[in-house]
């Protein structure tokens, strides 16, 4: 009997039929004489030895605060620790290692979240673990990545470029239909010329008063040396000789200052007797 249950169980370990013992222990084997072979041992486990009598006997759940990815590992490895400014975000298992994430405002270094550094925002790039702006003909419009050169031309050829890009945003185009039409307002020459009349009226109005001032300012004095010589009286010292008792050719002659009044005109033109009584008085003297 125990030879007829051989005979039907050997044929399929040499096959390589897959056994399964639950969660524990070995989770594909092969025969290899009396013993089996594991290959591959259960999700958690690490393999103990490789062949044995009993599949169950060749793997091990890992330990506590260990995992393996691999069904075949001899180690199961240590669970990462989330340190400094890293925060979990999922437990590490025994099939899974933990799972970091970063604090608010700052991002994962690596795939694995090694270490964190801080988010750059739109308009920025990341550059050794710190944020640079975006270089010249370059943009960012999303957080933490990398800038992008501006487009040089417009999507579609019934556009066209009315705005170059910067640090956010890439050119901006338009339909040609519906472009904008930028006008610029003319300026009015007769505004451009008032601000210059107006000044050379102004220099012509200062230039005319300061003209009359000066006139009347030379005027008023003229008036006043006219005024002034009308007033006072021209005096002239006329010299007469007077006779003495001694004969003339023998004792000099004694000499008289007379004071003689000229006038203006009008007066001048007096009447005629007092011009004689001055001549008769002056040959009386004389005589």
């Amino acid at each position: 009997m125990a030879a007829i249950l051989r005979a039907l169980v050997l044929p399929l370990l040499i096959q390589g039929c897959f056994c399964s013992v639950g969660q524990t222990g070995c989770m594909k084997w092969t025969p290899k004489g009396d013993h089996v072979c594991c290959e591959a041992c259960s999700a958690g486990h690490r393999l103990v030895q490789e062949c044995g009598p009993s599949p169950k006997d060749l793997c091990t759940p890992c330990e506590a605060g260990t995992f393996t990815v691999n069904p075949k590992e001899y180690r199961c490895t240590r669970c990462t620790q989330c340190v400094g400014a890293q925060v979990y975000v999922k437990e590490c298992t025994a099939t899974t290692d933990t799972k970091c994430g970063c604090k608010e405002g700052l991002t994962c270094g690596d795939d694995r979240c090694s270490f964190c550094y801080k988010k750059c925002d739109k308009g920025y790039e990341p550059q050794k673990r710190d944020c640079r702006p975006c270089p010249e003909g370059t943009f960012n419009d999303q957080s933490h990545q990398m800038c992008k050169p501006w487009s040089t031309k417009c999507p579609n050829p019934n556009q066209m470029i009315v705005a170059k890009g910067n640090a956010l945003m890439d050119i901006k185009c338009v339909n040609v239909s519906v472009a904008p039409v930028i006008t610029t307002k003319q300026s009015d020459p007769t505004e451009e010329a008032w601000p210059l009349v107006l000044s050379v009226i102004t220099s012509v109005v200062l230039m005319a008063f300061s003209i009359i001032i000066i006139i009347i300012l030379v005027a008023k004095k003229i008036f006043q040396k006219r005024k002034e010589k009308g007033i006072k009286p021209i005096t002239m010292t006329q010299i007469i000789t007077t006779p003495t008792d001694e004969p003339m050719t023998d004792n000099p002659r004694t000499l008289i200052a007379i004071e003689c009044s000229f006038h203006e005109a009008q007066q001048e033109q007096g009447s005629s007797s007092e011009s004689l009584y001055s001549k008769d008085s002056s040959s009386q003297l004389i005589a």
